[in-house]
């Protein structure tokens, strides 16, 4: 799993996602429905989320050139979704934004991948949240003279999971500055019951309103589920 700290400015280029809506009463529709293309994986967003294209914040994560072989051969593994409650939705939303942002992935890992992972790697996910990543980033950009993007880390919660079948993850609530803002980020990783697996369901919004819609977006969270298949 290539290091998730790779700064990038995110792009917007297309992906197919697999999205089923369902009715509510009065044929409105109160919530988008979402699987990964596997069907392995689900959650629910309210339908005044708007998609947003999700491909430029995969290559955010990965720090691929969208132009190398590593970004092709992700795109087999690598399944991505995106959703933006502003009035201008944008990918750039998941990183800033005084509205909440959702952002799911569903990664096939690799046989290096399979043998590295551990509940640190799911913490550090996303953005580094473990202290020792922390200190070896801070390490590096010390060395080479740079300024952290991301500053004053302040963790808010920490919870192992426990899942059926064996499978397992964390949950991690997390803030960083970021341009003189504070946003609160919010992550689910889960490896499947075969360690070979993960799906990660992030939610963002600034800080003040990440608390005063906190019961909101733990209905998200809580919709985050992985489906076990027949056979």
């Amino acid at each position: 799993m290539k290091a998730l700290w790779a700064w990038k400015r995110l792009t917007a280029i297309t992906i197919a996602v697999f999205v089923m809506t369902g009715a509510a009463s009065c044929g409105q529709n109160e919530f988008t429905y979402v699987r990964d293309r596997e069907g392995t994986t689900y959650f629910k967003v309210p339908a005044t989320f708007a998609q947003v294209e999700s491909y430029g914040i995969d290559l955010f994560l990965s720090g691929d050139n969208p132009e190398s072989e590593s970004a092709r051969l992700a795109k087999q593994r690598v399944w991505s979704t995106a959703f933006d409650q502003a009035t201008e939705p944008t990918p750039e939303h998941l990183i800033s934004s005084t509205e909440p942002f959702v952002y799911a992935t569903v990664h096939k890992l690799t046989e290096d991948q399979v043998g590295a992972i551990s509940m640190n790697r799911l913490r550090d996910f996303f953005l580094p949240v473990t202290k020792d990543l922390r200190s070896a980033l801070e390490q590096q950009a010390a060395m080479a003279g740079r300024e952290m993007r991301f500053t004053k880390f302040e963790l808010l919660a920490d919870d192992l999971l426990s899942l059926e079948n064996g499978a397992r993850g964390v949950h991690v609530r997390f803030n960083y500055e970021f341009q003189g803002k504070v946003q609160t980020y919010d992550l689910t990783s889960l490896l499947d019951e075969k360690g070979a697996t993960v799906s990660a369901l992030v939610i963002s919004c600034h800080s003040l309103c990440f608390r005063a819609r906190a019961g909101e977006f733990d209905k998200i969270k809580d919709s985050f589920k992985l489906i076990r298949m027949p056979g």
